[in-house]
């Protein structure tokens, strides 16, 4: 429990707005067409929802890592958020224009002296926002797919910032900051805990240093996000749009990009969504980044949600009512369990499924991997899109004869055994699906496994014929390129001895899925 002896929170405000905020409160304030005025609060923002727009200023208020103190850094940072945030939500932010003051009266615009600066923002449905989504059960695979590649492409067009300061040297600020904010609020959080958390972050950051280093090397840190959750992004026009960037401090932005994909998959899983992080994950690896960097990701999980857990703290400190209050308090201390229990050590292990074309090795991999090992679950391989990206050609382009060759399958399962070593050694659990026809494909694998120290299972799925070519002929959009003539070729292998345990995959796919389950437990 927290100490009843901590000091209270400190008082981070520096200006009183109320007066402004009074008079964008006031629907007489844009004209005789809109009648009720919204209001949302953060702990740097305030954002009214008038009409057909958004009207948002910033608090008065300083903190370590964001600083609104003067009218001059709030004018500033309102022209910032409107630069950043055009990279990826262009048509979203409209204008910044002051509220000002004459003989006595403030007004939105107008000629007087400015005493406030507003950022104005095409106003969107709450009810489009992911976070909103999120809570009315309504993310679909397709939506998360959807952000998943528009992340990836955010990234790959972001300003790169080759700066070795920016790997290990930025992460230890973001550590060090948070656990002296957590002793700030020591009538939140347990001094004990909060220190701990800190001393194990900085532990694992002190062994992953020079990886970090590198990537800020190689490019992989750069402009990015910097608060990328679910409740920051909308469905605008028809696709995921990412909004509300940090503009107020680089050292927040300007981060290794999987530190920015961290904070969506972190949110993700404190939602109890973790099937939708593992599908982001794996979507944004088949694109943007290769499974060395898996190492990092436990300790970026826990900083973010260490972050959330600072900030929950920040917004009790405003709350303007006894039950809101007490909502962030349990939303900050469960933040700092999460951020705890990312760090625990988690115990890897090694899928395969394998089977016939159209035996659903794809469908069961899928369900399979949120659930195996640490957050927020395992690497998924699979040997049809990996076949598509060695051929350089997009997941759903149709490949020609000679990318199926002999030379070029053992060139595919080489680079699957290589993918998964690799994320094995970093700590992730694997799940690999792929036909593995060939005996030698299957033990390849499994020694993989014994060299990574970890528990190895073989699935093999088995469905009639014509359950496979009729699942083969059905199926629309996928990186597979097998038709009913494969199917038919490949019921004339000679597969060899199958020592795995063999799955009927003909019967509905929760009955497969806990049947696979019921056999991974047995052998963990």
């Amino acid at each position: 429990m927290p100490s009843n002896t901590a000091p209270k929170a400190a008082n981070h405000v520096t200006g009183d707005q109320s007066a402004v905020l009074s008079l964008l409160a006031d629907p007489a304030t844009y004209g005789p067409e809109v009648e009720t005025v919204e209001r949302i609060d953060t702990h740097g923002a305030v954002v009214f929802l008038a009409g057909t727009r958004a009207y948002k200023i910033k608090r008065a208020v300083a903190y370590p890592y964001m600083d609104f103190s003067t009218l001059e850094k709030r004018h500033r940072f309102c022209l910032r958020e409107r630069e950043i945030n055009g990279r990826s939500a262009p048509d979203l932010y409209l204008d910044v224009v002051p509220v000002t003051e004459s003989d006595g009266t403030l007004r939105l615009g107008g000629d007087g002296t400015p005493v406030e600066w507003v950022l104005v923002m095409r106003r969107f449905a709450q009810d489009r926002l992911l976070s909103s989504l999120a809570e009315a059960g309504r993310l679909t695979p397709e939506i998360m797919t959807a952000l998943a590649d528009a992340i990836a492409a955010f990234h790959d067009k972001a300003e790169q910032r080759r700066d070795r300061a920016a790997g290990t040297e930025a992460m230890s600020w973001v550590v060090r900051e948070n656990g002296e904010e957590f002793l700030e609020r020591q009538d939140l959080f347990n001094r004990g805990d909060a220190e701990r958390l800190t001393e194990a972050a900085l532990a694992q950051l002190d062994r992953l240093g020079p990886l970090l280093d590198d990537r800020a090397e190689a490019g992989r840190v750069r402009l990015c996000h910097g608060d990328l959750h679910l409740r920051n992004v909308v469905l605008l026009d028809g696709g995921p749009a990412l909004f509300d960037a940090i503009e107020f401090n680089d050292a927040i932005a300007c981060i290794d990009v999987l530190y920015d994909l961290a904070f969506l998959l972190m949110d993700l899983d404190h939602r109890g969504l973790r099937p939708f992080a593992n599908l982001v994950l794996n979507r944004y690896l088949q694109q943007a980044d290769t499974a060395e960097a898996l190492a990092l990701l436990p300790l970026f999980l826990s900083t973010r949600a260490a972050v959330r857990a600072k900030v929950a703290a920040s917004l009790e400190a405003v709350a303007g009512t006894e039950p809101v209050k007490l909502q962030r308090r349990a939303e900050a201390a469960a933040y700092l369990r999460r951020a705890r229990d990312y760090l625990a050590p988690g115990k890897a292990c090694l899928v395969a499924v394998g089977g016939l074309s159209g035996t659903g090795k794809t469908t069961l991999a899928r369900a399979l991997a949120p659930a195996l090992g640490r957050a927020p679950g395992a690497l998924h391989l699979r040997s049809d899109v990996l076949r598509k990206q060695l051929a350089g050609v997009s997941e759903l382009e149709r490949l020609p004869a000679e990318a199926y060759t002999q030379e070029a399958s053992d060139r595919v399962y080489a680079e699957l055994r290589d993918r998964a070593a690799a994320a094995l050694q970093s700590g992730q659990s694997v799940v690999v699906d792929a036909v593995f026809a060939k005996p030698a494909e299957r033990a390849a694998l499994a020694q993989i496994a014994a060299r990574a120290g970890v528990a190895f299972t073989g699935l093999w799925l088995d469905a009639t014929p014509e359950t496979l070519a009729a699942r083969v002929t059905q199926r629309r959009g996928d990186a597979s390129d097998a038709d009913a003539a494969v199917v038919e070729q490949q019921l004339t292998y000679d597969l060899g001895n199958i020592d795995w345990p063999r799955l009927d995959a003909g019967r509905p796919l929760a009955e497969l899925q806990d049947a696979a389950a019921r056999l991974l437990s047995s052998t963990s």
